[in-house]
């Protein structure tokens, strides 16, 4: 069996566990399998919290959905060529550049829900190579977007793109974007105002710029009265949120959302307990909507938008896979707007 570089993941703990192998299995694919020889994997919260076992509820130190098995490769995000493919599989794909849908999904239906995530549940793509399902390596080389681009848009915008739906937000709609110098963040504002919404945008005052360059009509800084900044920049309410970060923000500004208004939320970085009166839900007929990444329906709206180019995932830095610590550690301090990238083309 032939060897490969990968980042290996052999417990929990701080960017000192990993462990850069040269001497890693390459795997093989299975029936119905594709390997794929990765060209960028992007980097996203899931990778550091669940290389710590901070992932989830409170308990013992697990993955995305519970206890994970080590050694583990993490990566979720991957953009790369399929390298070689396994029986039940056109040969004629070895070759296409593809992206790699990360959900692993409970059934065949284009709906099912996610029960498991590529680099938590099965290996993934801090390597050279990885192995996917064939119906999961989606054809992209048509493409105008740079492979850096590309593995920027998994996750993050996969999330997205399932708020959006999930919310069903649409063109005349105007819509508050929480954490939006983030990666789901700044994916939210470019895909909703793809959609023609107004996008009130929430973020720290040194990020508004690259913020607004995004497509945000407005931004709001974190930092100051936020009920009262965002009742300012949209005096008629807000028809929807799109939230990844939860704690007080939901008590302060749920009463300028109009009447059968919809908050949807997938992340609570900033308190995952809040207090809520459930008056102001129920008399104007508000939806709270929770939204864990996306459903194969919604990524296939996303690749075709990849396809496209209608959105430019913006890369705010890349490193090579051998430095992938300092990269987590640049990913923790938040400093950057848009999404930082493992480039291994």
């Amino acid at each position: 069996m032939a060897d490969m570089t990968a980042v290996v993941l052999p417990r929990h703990g701080g960017p000192e566990v990993l462990e850069v192998r040269h001497d890693w299995p390459r795997p093989v694919p299975g029936p119905g399998q594709v390997l794929v020889k990765v060209a960028a994997a992007g980097m996203n919260n899931t990778d550091l919290w669940t290389r710590e076992g901070a992932y989830g509820l409170p308990g013992p130190p697990s993955g995305w959905r519970g206890p994970i098995a080590f050694p583990r490769v993490q990566g979720g995000d991957v953009c790369g060529v399929v390298a070689e493919v396994g029986a039940e599989v056109a040969p004629s794909r070895v070759g296409e550049r593809v992206l790699v849908d990360p959900a692993l999904y409970r059934d065949e239906t284009p709906t099912a829900p996610i029960v498991g995530v590529l680099g938590s549940e099965s290996d993934g793509g801090f390597a050279e190579y990885v192995v996917t399902d064939d119906a999961r390596a989606h054809d992209v080389s048509e493409s105008p977007l740079d492979d850096d681009q590309l593995a920027a848009l998994p996750i993050a915008y996969g999330t997205a793109v399932g708020m959006l739906e999930r919310a069903a937000v649409g063109a005349g709609e105007t819509v508050l974007v929480t954490g939006a110098s983030g990666g789901v963040g700044l994916a939210l504002v470019q895909l909703a105002v793809a959609r023609g919404a107004r996008v009130v945008a929430v973020s720290s005052g040194a990020k508004a710029a690259q913020v607004l360059d995004a497509g945000a009509h407005r931004v709001v800084d974190r930092g100051g009265d936020l009920a009262a900044q965002v009742a300012d920049a949209a005096p008629d309410g807000l028809d929807a949120v799109a939230d990844v970060a939860g704690g007080p923000l939901l008590d302060a500004i749920l009463p300028l959302l109009r009447t059968d208004g919809r908050w949807v939320i997938a992340g609570a970085i900033a308190g995952p307990v809040v207090e809520l009166d459930l008056r102001r839900l129920y008399l104007r007929n508000l939806t709270l909507i929770g939204s864990t990444m996306h459903t194969r329906e919604h990524f296939a709206r996303l690749v075709d938008e990849a396809r496209a180019g209608t959105i430019a995932p913006v890369v705010a830095a890349r490193y090579p896979l051998a430095q992938i610590a300092e990269a987590q550690q640049a990913f923790r301090r938040a400093e950057h707007v848009g999404k930082i990238v493992l480039s291994l083309g």
